[in-house]
């Protein structure tokens, strides 16, 4: 019985680093047009159940903060347990529509309009390795997984993840 469990593990393991090679890159557009750009920003977020939310102001061309990124834990109702992130970026100015990193206003199963949900679940909309480019009126988001651990290893419960995020106003497409 140790041995199944053991070479499962190993499996997944080799499986999640060849989809890491593999990843796609999956790139949509936001409903929201515009000509607003930003200053160019790059960070990576180091996301655990103790530190499960992340906020950060990104700031206009003209230095001001425009918009609000946020990346918030999703789970099980009523439970404390981690399976997914969410991320958002709202307007500042704007505060009509809570989330600009969706492709379309009505929910759908479309890939393109869930490049914002971090799920690691295989049969999600989006793999989860996948480098996500969202063009928002004139710059554009780029969100991937770089890294991610679950607790216990075969469980759906994740105990961290490591996010990288950038904004920037040239297209990154450019250099595929």
């Amino acid at each position: 019985m140790k041995r199944m469990v053991i070479a499962a593990v190993v499996s997944a393991v080799f499986t999640i680093g060849a989809a890491a090679q593999d990843a796609p890159t999956i790139y949509a557009e936001s409903f929201r047009k515009g000509a607003t750009r930003v200053k160019d920003d790059k960070l990576e977020v180091k996301l655990s159940p103790t530190e499960a939310t992340f906020r950060e102001r990104i700031k206009d061309s003209a230095g001001n903060d425009r918009f609000e990124l946020m990346i918030t834990p999703q789970g099980p109702l009523g439970d404390t347990k981690i399976t997914s992130w969410r991320v958002q970026l709202k307007d500042l100015k704007h505060s009509l529509y809570s989330n600009l990193l969706l492709a379309e206003q009505q929910p759908s199963e479309d890939a393109k309009n869930n490049l914002w949900w971090l799920n690691p679940n295989p049969f999600g909309p989006v793999p989860i390795r996948a480098r996500r480019i969202i063009k928002v009126e004139g710059f554009y988001v780029l969100l991937r997984v770089k890294d991610l651990h679950f607790t216990p290893l075969d469980s759906p419960y994740l105990d961290s993840m490591v996010v990288q995020f950038e904004a920037t106003n040239g297209d990154p497409r450019a250099g595929y």
